[in-house]
């Protein structure tokens, strides 16, 4: 398993995509499933190819789906943050989606922390723009 954020595909239409999302700072694991437009998706890569040269203090949060019980599937938020030169600090937030537990409605949540580098980002910016083309179904950002 890759240590870092992993975004599966697992299913496709003309609109959307549902991704299985893997996030990992090398001891814990979670794993959520997120709805994402193409046109929200397209906006994401296109924001990250672009954040990836602000090294001096850049900040990109990548964030699909919303928090709560009155949305769809789950949530996730991972915060991009250049602090130092070479390394971009990942803070994720992640929620899966919300069952019924007893009388209450729930999610199970995560907040995790690590740490990667710009040729890192590089990598995930490619294969992200390689699952468009329908030629991977998944890509990932590894950890530093």
């Amino acid at each position: 398993m890759i240590q870092g954020i992993t975004f599966k595909i697992i299913w496709r239409d003309d609109d959307m995509y549902e991704f299985q999302i893997t996030s990992s700072d090398g001891i814990s694991t979670f794993i959520n499933k997120v709805y994402v437009g193409y046109d929200n998706y397209n906006k994401m890569v296109s924001e990250i190819y672009q954040f990836k040269n602000h090294i001096y203090g850049g900040i990109y949060d990548i964030q699909f789906g919303e928090f709560g019980p009155e949305y769809a599937s789950g949530a996730f938020v991972a915060r991009l943050h250049f602090q130092e030169l070479g390394k971009i600090y990942v803070s994720i937030h992640a929620q899966s989606e919300f069952i019924d537990f007893g009388k209450k409605n729930i999610a199970s949540e995560v907040k995790l922390f690590f740490t990667t580098e710009p040729v890192l980002l590089d990598n995930f910016i490619e294969q992200l723009k390689l699952l468009k083309s329908e030629l991977v179904n998944e890509a990932s950002l590894e950890i530093f």
